[in-house]
């Protein structure tokens, strides 16, 4: 006998937005008969922030979505992360200390403008046989353990509706709908973040003319292209992102930590974000004809959130709706990969009648699992060190590499069925993430030692690391080897000095930069 509720729908997803619509193309074409209905509150999707690929996300959206096309045709590829750092001897751009490849990278990344992505992925899953209501306000969900879900909300002509499923899908963003409704959301206080970001008009090109006739040796000493980088600027506790957009606008925003440094006051908040961003000389050179786009200025503090509950029988949670914890390094779209493969696994599995209660059980331990571990490994502490050009390049590179080792090589090796378990939950991954932890804090150490010492940032200036992209070969593990030999020269030259002292926090000795009146903005 079929125990499945009767419903309007057998799947609702709040949010059409790309983790929504791609969990909706998902479950449409895996179960074909299936009844899915996307509400989504925008008429038409703003601009905004989040604009650039990893491999994982790349791999999902290309390879997974099918999506290959379009990524080529209305975006740009992305060649790598490059970081540019600056000391007080550092008066140009080619005196900044620069970290990144040296040729054009290996693996497929994409800088996207996510309205763009957004709306073909939607209407994909429309084309695909998804249901879509647009210009919807969403007023409450009632979840029933098992049964059947409802949603109340209303459509763009102000009728009011009562809509059943058997699983509802939130893929609502930052607003989280369902997180913050059944009091399962969790600010992340141990990561005190805040950002603000534009999209910019008339920003240099680190590939054009003028550079190259302006500085040739530094023009000359990088074969692959700089500009379709993210290029990431930083400073003490704060970084900043340049991510190039098709069409010529560039996104510019900074993300900092609010215990050591804060947005300079000004006149408006376009102001305070370019006041902040010349006072590195890269950006300084790059925003010298720059605007930003009047009313596209945001700002919102406290980042970082995570939530209790990341599904239940009958509601799942994925991308933001499900956490998030910083824009460094561009997680947000893997975690989309991981939380919409994952619930489109356990939706599925639900309606071929196989028990809902250990999957829902092993799913919100994986996911609290890996948010804990990828903010530990990744995150925890790095505002304290990223401004140091030996210490940020060092933990880039290891980053990078066990990223590679441990994560991005899995899906090309075993296929699409290894986005069902987000990073760290395997029981193999404990000791990268126990590597990648212990690094962490150690360099958030020995930065301080530096600080006390007048020696932090001493090689921002004049070094070059220019490095050969990974690949899946036998190599890769070898040059992790090798890094971590280098962490140990490090240990052994100057970290003793913070072996058996307990640091201080930073945030102790931070100066903030001024008083920020702005409330939180979206």
């Amino acid at each position: 006998m079929d125990s499945t509720p009767r419903t309007d729908w057998d799947v609702i997803v709040m949010g059409g937005s790309l983790s929504g619509s791609a969990t909706a193309c998902l479950l449409r074409r895996k179960n074909p008969r299936l009844r899915v209905l996307i509400l989504e509150r925008s008429e038409r999707f703003k601009r905004r922030v989040g604009e650039s690929t990893v491999e994982v996300s790349a791999y999902f959206l290309g390879r997974v979505l099918g999506l290959t096309d379009h990524l080529l045709e209305k975006h740009l590829p992305k060649q790598g992360m490059r970081f540019w750092f600056a000391n007080e001897r550092a008066r140009a751009l080619d005196q900044c200390s620069e970290t990144g490849p040296r040729y054009n990278v290996r693996l497929p990344g994409y800088q996207v403008d996510r309205a763009v992505l957004d709306e073909h992925v939607l209407a994909t899953a429309a084309a695909e046989g998804a249901v879509v209501q647009r210009s919807v306000r969403i007023r409450h969900v009632r979840l029933a353990n098992g049964a059947a879900q409802t949603i109340e909300w209303d459509d763009a002509g102000g009728a009011s509706h009562a809509t059943t499923a058997r699983w509802i899908v939130d893929a609502s963003g930052f607003a989280a709908i369902l997180a913050r409704q059944e009091g399962w959301f969790v600010n992340n206080a141990a990561h005190p973040t805040a950002t603000c970001w534009s999209r910019w008009t008339g920003v240099r090109s680190l590939d054009g003319r003028e550079f190259a006739a302006k500085y040739p040796a530094w023009s000359m000493r990088v074969p692959g292209l700089r500009s379709t980088a993210t290029n990431h600027l930083t400073g003490r506790g704060w970084w900043a992102w340049f991510i190039p957009l098709k069409g010529g606008d560039v996104s510019v925003g900074v993300v900092y930590d609010q215990r050591i440094a804060e947005l300079p006051p000004g006149p408006s908040l376009g102001a305070r974000l370019r006041d902040m961003l010349v006072s590195h000389p890269v950006g300084r050179e790059l925003l010298a004809d720059a605007g930003w786009q009047e009313g596209d200025v945001h700002f919102r503090r406290d980042l970082a959130y995570s939530t209790t509950t990341f599904a239940t029988d009958g509601a799942v949670l994925v991308g933001d709706a499900a956490g998030f914890i910083d824009p460094l390094y561009s997680p947000g779209m893997d975690w989309i990969a991981f939380s919409a493969s994952a619930a489109v696994t356990l939706i599925l599995d639900s309606f071929r009648g196989k028990p809902v209660a250990p999957r829902v059980a092993r799913h919100n331990a994986h996911f609290a699992l890996s948010y804990d571990r990828w903010f530990r490994a990744l995150y925890r502490d790095k505002y304290y060190y990223m401004a140091d050009y030996d210490l940020m390049t060092l933990a880039f590179r290891l980053d990078l590499g066990l990223y590679y080792l441990g994560i991005v090589r899995q899906p090309f090796l075993h296929g699409n069925c290894v986005l069902e378990s987000p990073p760290f939950t395997h029981a193999n991954s404990k000791w990268p993430f126990r590597l990648m932890e212990l690094y962490n804090s150690r360099f958030a150490a020995i930065a301080e030692s530096r600080h006390r010492r007048g020696v932090f940032g001493r090689n921002n200036d004049r070094h070059f690391f220019g490095f050969i992209s990974y690949e899946f070969n036998q190599r890769l593990p070898w040059r992790v080897a090798g890094l971590l030999c280098l962490w140990l020269g490090l240990e052994l030259r100057e970290g003793w000095r913070s072996w058996f002292v307990r640091v201080k926090s930073p945030a102790a000795d931070a100066t903030p930069l001024g008083v920020d009146p702005v409330p939180h903005q979206t």
